[in-house]
């Protein structure tokens, strides 16, 4: 008689290899410190996203890859980011080959070649690298991290127009690909040219659907249904071309009815210029907006409740010294399945904060999305971010293109007070990696000048690590100012799903075998 020895982290395995964006391989008995406890282990391969930089023959995009250092060994890994379409593409220039023998398509082949290496590819844990791309013909990337390269992998794409009505500085955080996005505070108004870009990473077609909605309900289209996203490819969709009907804020919902995509929304003002606007955190009764700027002129908060019941929202500032409520907008009603918008102004008032939306009845929690948008400047010295709900930094969360000057890191509470360790890497070209340790007291938000490099030469990134205390939300404000434009741009820290918790088995299951 034999047996055969059963452990429940192999549900945990199936659970990471379904998500699309992490994979783990666990051994054994998966390192658990004691019979039944939880343990958590590194994620051996990542995906991420990085949308087409945009429609400027004067766009100027920097990328910067980055995966923190970790403890323990395992295989070097990759992580390479490339143009979805360069794989496939020498695919079909090597079977051309294959049917002649013509050396004078030697030098296509080769071309094709060099068409397949990545545009950014990171060497090592710890140490940033970059690469920077020209003009509006830039695809979209996709890449893959695997072994030490893969837990908590991350990419800022950096793109800087300096005129023209798509003017600012975008900034994004390339995502993993999913299947259901939602975008608050998009808009079909008509000083607004707001583009949702999907970008398919796999072999496959995708297809996709987009559904808006207004301040009156559904915005209805037929266009936005069964839209094909070809295998390795990219597809653009300018949201005004999918519904007659105006409106200033609009919530856009993509969804896929097969396969996988990366999404996010292009903006663009002809009066306060352009901007990325990524997901919303997934609806909740509770949402944090974390990382409003001291000196932002416009406040505008657009929010969507996507189930059958309203939802009332009490507003709450966390300021620097506690939360207060917005003159005038202590509360926000939402309609089931309509965009309420509310201009919160001058909200700050010379002070950093972060928006903290909850339920007004504490029994009642109707699940919503949110985003903010945020203007610095006046006149015609105007520029626009974004800044959606977002989870808590959890383990650790990662932003990529920090300068020697320029960012500011944002921390809040928004429960108990919270302990983070923020840790500056090694410079793309040179620096040694420094590490500070914050407290942010509960209800508050704390703005601060993040470490840099000692010795600092190119960019570098930022790790945030929860050490006690209550969750902590983070943002990152990188300020890029031109020509007396205050151009910057947000980007919001959550958990980078680095490391994922394998349950273990409280005692040997076993199957018997006569």
């Amino acid at each position: 008689m034999k047996s055969t020895s059963l452990s429940l982290i192999a549900g945990a395995v199936a659970l990471a290899a379904v998500t699309g964006f992490a994979a783990l391989n666990v051994p054994g008995d998966a390192g658990a410190t004691e019979a039944g406890a939880p343990s958590r282990l590194p994620v051996e391969r990542s995906s991420l996203l990085c949308p087409a930089p945009g429609l400027s023959d004067l766009a100027e995009t920097a990328y910067t890859s980055f995966t923190p250092p970790a403890n323990g060994d395992g295989e070097a890994g990759t992580a390479e980011l490339k143009s979805p379409a360069a794989g496939k593409k020498k695919d079909e220039k090597d079977k051309s080959e294959d049917k002649s023998k013509d050396k004078s398509k030697d030098k296509s082949k080769d071309k094709a070649a060099d068409s397949d290496k990545p545009v950014v590819a990171l060497k090592e844990p710890g140490k940033p690298v970059t690469a920077d791309v020209s003009g509006s013909d830039a695809p979209a990337l996709v890449g893959t991290a695997t072994g030490r390269l893969a837990p908590g992998w991350s990419t800022q794409q950096t793109t800087t127009v300096e005129a023209g009505d798509g003017r600012g500085v975008l900034g994004v955080s390339c995502t993993a690909p999913d299947t259901d996005f939602w975008f608050p505070a998009a808009s079909t108004a008509k000083t607004r040219e707001d583009y949702v870009n999907l970008t398919n990473p796999d072999d496959t077609a995708a297809v996709a659907d987009i559904e808006l909605y207004g301040p009156d309900g559904t915005l209805k289209s037929d266009v936005g249904e069964g839209i094909t996203v070809p295998a390795g490819s990219g597809v653009r969709v300018l949201i005004s071309t999918l519904t007659s009907k105006a409106a200033d804020d609009v919530t856009v919902h993509v969804t896929t009815r097969t396969g996988r995509v990366g999404a996010v929304v292009r903006t663009a003002d002809s009066k306060t210029g352009s901007d990325w606007l990524t997901a919303s955190a997934a609806p909740a009764g509770t949402l944090v907006l974390p990382g409003i700027p001291a000196d932002a002129t416009s406040v505008r908060l657009v929010a969507f409740a996507p189930g059958e019941d309203d939802a009332d929202l009490t507003v709450r500032l966390l300021g620097k010294t506690g939360p207060f409520a917005p003159v005038g907008n202590e509360d926000l009603h939402v309609k089931s399945r309509m965009t309420a918008g509310v201009d919160l102004k001058n909200l700050t008032r010379g002070e950093a904060g972060s928006l903290l939306l909850t339920p007004t009845q504490k029994d009642r929690a109707t699940p919503v999305v949110a985003a903010l948008r945020v203007v610095r400047g006046k006149g015609d010295k105007q520029e626009v971010g974004y800044i959606p709900a977002t989870g808590p930094v959890g383990a650790q969360a990662t932003v990529a293109d920090n300068r020697s000057k320029g960012s500011t890191l944002s921390l809040t509470a928004p429960g108990a007070a919270g302990t983070v360790e923020v840790t500056a890497s090694a410079g793309s070209k040179a620096g040694t990696p420094v590490s500070k340790t914050y407290k942010v007291a509960a209800g508050t938000t704390l703005a601060v000048t993040p470490p840099v490099p000692s010795g600092l030469k190119g960019t570098y990134a930022l790790t945030v690590r929860t050490q006690s205390g209550g969750p902590v939300h983070a943002a990152r404000t990188l300020a890029l100012p031109q020509d007396g434009i205050p151009m910057f741009t947000v980007q919001t820290l959550s958990d980078d799903g680095g490391t994922v918790e394998v349950p273990v088995a409280e005692q040997d299951l076993s199957v018997l075998d006569d």
